[in-house]
């Protein structure tokens, strides 16, 4: 497993990106004028992203380590700018911004993205980790859409070996996020015995997430004899580190989807594994924290509407993001709520001031 701290240092490579991104100039305080400058690109298509404001913990918060929030997510050149809009949605609403620690997760060492993580919040404490794609290769089945087959959705399962030995609770978030509310309530959340805590959906059809193959077999269907199966979202969770250890939640995940390579039993990528095995077991947590679907189906990623009572976090789940849709300019409304956490530098020339 290879890590990347960018708490403290780049890599030569990645310093070298920054200094690209953030030329030294010297300004005269006597006087105001506009200055325009013109970047280039890094090689890869990773976007430029501008330098987000400096957040700063509020008197109540306490700097020790038993203070830190950790939160992962994955790392993506597709979803970088959807990435980077929830780390500042989050920071922004935090009574602590600065108890956070990110955990990257990204299944290649790519130096532009690594670098304009650190430029664009240069107070961050993150750390990026290597995923072995090769964990999953052989495990994972077609599904629906492409983009649910790629090896690092299904990195979340891995996370326990992954993180440090010291991180022992992590909030799992998707890319396509955006928190509205001070995340340390999330965080805070009692687990009691409980391995995961997520916002649950009884009230959704259960049956729709597997196929008739799997109904009809009863040795399989009998898995949820003895409990109350509900719907709930992997895109948001809360996760009890040891206790996932202790219990071998990977392979129990890894066993589900080698069924599901001898018998389709489901086709929704990677989140049956994970209904299969905590559905009806999980901390149900307040609807508020996981507004999901604004992403429309897994199909055509049509418009909808936000669902009625108090919002925490608005989850793009489904086939359309808001950072495609706003740029073809045919936004869904909803998208608009999204648009100003929006950090991307559409333009190779800017103005700022001198």
């Amino acid at each position: 497993m290879a890590l990347w701290n960018f708490s403290s240092h780049f890599p030569l490579v990645g310093l070298l990106s920054f200094l690209l991104l953030h030329p030294i100039t010297t300004t005269n305080t006597a006087s105001v004028g506009i200055r325009i400058g013109v970047i280039r690109r890094p090689s890869t298509n990773a976007p430029i992203f501008r330098e987000a404001a400096s957040y700063v913990n509020s008197k109540e918060c306490g700097y020790n380590d038993m203070d830190k929030i950790h939160i992962s997510m994955t790392l993506d050149a597709n979803y970088l700018r959807g990435t980077m809009a929830a780390v500042l949605s989050i920071l922004q609403h935090s009574t602590c911004p600065e108890n956070f620690v990110f955990h990257f997760l990204s299944e290649r060492h790519e130096p532009e993205i690594f670098s304009n993580i650190a430029s664009t919040f240069p107070y961050l404490n993150f750390k990026i980790y290597r995923f072995d794609s090769n964990r999953v290769r052989g495990k994972i089945s077609k599904s629906i859409r492409q983009a649910l087959d790629q090896p690092l959705n299904y990195a979340r399962i891995y996370l326990a070996d992954i993180l440090p030995f010291d991180v022992n609770r992590v909030i799992y978030l998707d890319s396509d996020i955006i928190v509205v509310d001070d995340i340390l309530k999330l965080w805070e959340v009692d687990l009691g015995e409980k391995v995961v805590a997520a916002p649950e959906y009884c009230h959704a059809n259960f049956t729709t997430y597997f196929t008739d193959a799997f109904w009809s077999d009863g040795i399989l269907s009998n898995t949820f004899h003895g409990r109350r199966p509900c719907y709930f979202n992997t895109g948001v969770m809360i996760i009890d580190v040891n206790k996932w250890k202790k219990q071998g939640y990977n392979q129990k995940l890894e066993e589900w989807m080698m069924v599901q390579k001898l018998k389709r039993i489901y086709h929704l990528g990677s989140l049956p594994p994970f209904l299969l095995i905590f559905a009806g077991k999980i901390k149900a947590v307040d609807h508020r924290w996981n507004q999901h679907g604004l992403g429309g189906d897994n199909f055509e990623g049509k418009c909808r509407s936000l669902h009625p009572g108090p919002i925490s976090l608005l989850h793009w789940s489904g086939k359309g993001k808001p950072w495609l849709r706003l740029d073809s300019r045919k936004p869904c409304p909803i998208d608009h709520l999204w648009a100003p956490y929006d950090l991307y530098r559409s333009s190779r020339t800017w103005l700022e001031d001198k």
